[in-house]
């Protein structure tokens, strides 16, 4: 990749339509690099398709999406994670199987997957299937991909459901640190995150 910093993940003019309802239309987005973007509203505005849109997962009826700064030749799927309600593990693998297949499939250019278990609150665990996890484990497992691979753009869908209130510290001390290190951060939420300053960007009408 390469090393010209990113300076921000923007989107414009983006419309969506899930069958024949209009999510939302003429929607500009920024989120600059070191400052997250939050995104919130009640459910069922897009809050989550937008966070695919942003993602290349979904394609937009209008606008599009593009990295202001970085690896332009990289396609941004290569330079982001996502995070979405599935934690996307696999039940018969044991949970340090689960990382390291994830770090290598994402690039293992980050923290050995020992230390991401630890970081997580899951260190002695590793030998365990991931099937018998409870919730708030596989969350905390699957926010260990985070660790393992480093890329510059995290897109996270309600980050911290079924956490603890420390597993929730510790998801806000990894999310700081990535934007003090340069990263963009885009999460929606109905939580507070605790990211330190931050822009919104709000959704439909709040109750």
């Amino acid at each position: 990749m390469s090393s010209t910093p990113i300076q921000a993940l923007k989107a414009e003019g983006l419309s969506c339509r899930r069958g024949f309802r209009l999510l939302f239309e003429g929607l500009d987005v920024q989120a600059r690099a070191g400052r997250a973007l939050v995104i919130v509203g009640p459910n069922g505005v897009g809050k989550s398709s937008l966070l695919r849109i942003l993602s290349g997962f979904l394609a937009p009826a209008t606008g599009r999406v593009w990295l202001e700064g970085g690896a332009q030749e990289t396609p941004l799927r290569e330079q982001m994670h996502y995070l979405g309600h599935d934690d996307a593990l696999k039940g018969a693998l044991s949970v340090a199987e689960n990382l390291e297949f994830w770090r290598n499939v994402l690039g293992g250019d980050g923290v050995a997957v020992d230390d991401a278990l630890e970081d997580v609150g899951l260190g002695g665990l590793g030998r365990l299937r991931a099937a018998v996890l409870s919730a708030g484990q596989k969350r905390r497992l699957a926010i260990a991909r985070l660790l393992v691979s480093r890329r510059p753009v995290w897109i996270l869908d309600e980050p911290t459901t079924a956490l603890d209130v420390k597993a929730q510290a510790r998801f806000a001390a990894f999310s700081r640190a990535h934007l003090a290190a340069g990263g963009v951060l885009v999460a929606a939420t109905h939580a507070p995150l605790d990211l330190g300053e931050s822009d919104e960007l709000r959704l439909g009408k709040l109750a």
